[in-house]
């Protein structure tokens, strides 16, 4: 009886086993994974399933390493993943780092961002509007305890997520008025000075 199905099967479970013995071959199969998802069918739309049947694990295995689809949706795309990075140098820069972070981010690829994901998200599913707005929250916080003190951290990192949003919603979603219109050297200046009073001031 012909057998030319069983040798195609076998390299699929013996890379799905070896990714299961490899902590960290499961998580990058899990990112890439989540990365192609989130891009296809956007934030909202893609699974914790569906992310681990293209990584080849099963879906215990991403709750493991994750946790949460937003923990997991922060960890794979750019913005929020690189905060830490940011953050770390001299306090005194600070806004224009994160100015420029932004800027360069969203212009080259504003469809995967968290910022353009929260907003698509609040307009069909509030509830996972909130728990990604909640994830980010916590992450942002954590990451900016690094570099500012004082009581009312939460509130300035707050505010400061408040103003990207906003910016992201007028210049990349809507796409009208002066922010819309300027220069992404222009949009970068301003928003450096904007965020220096929020987070100094």
């Amino acid at each position: 009886m012909p057998t030319t199905s069983r040798p195609d099967r076998a390299p699929a479970r013996a890379s799905a086993t070896g990714r299961r013995r490899d902590p960290e071959a499961s998580r990058a199969a899990i990112l890439e994974a989540a990365r192609a998802a989130f891009t296809e069918r956007g934030y909202a739309r893609a699974t914790i399933r569906d992310i681990a049947r293209r990584a080849g694990v099963t879906h215990g295995l991403v709750m493991l390493h994750f946790t949460s689809k937003e923990r997991l949706f922060l960890a794979a795309v750019p913005g929020t993943r690189d905060l830490t990075d940011i953050v770390a140098g001299d306090r005194e820069t600070l806004p224009e780092r994160i100015a420029a972070g932004y800027v360069e981010r969203m212009e080259s690829n504003p469809s995967g961002d968290p910022f353009v994901a929260l907003l698509r998200s609040a307009a069909t599913n509030e509830t996972a509007a909130a728990n990604l707005y909640t994830a980010m929250q916590a992450h942002s916080e954590s990451a900016y305890r690094e570099a500012l003190t004082g009581d009312d951290m939460d509130v300035r990192v707050g505010v400061l997520a408040a103003q990207l949003i906003g910016v992201t919603f007028t210049r990349y979603i809507v796409k009208v008025g002066r922010l819309a219109e300027m220069s992404a050297d222009e949009l970068r200046v301003h928003l450096s000075r904007v965020l220096r009073q929020i987070l100094f001031a």
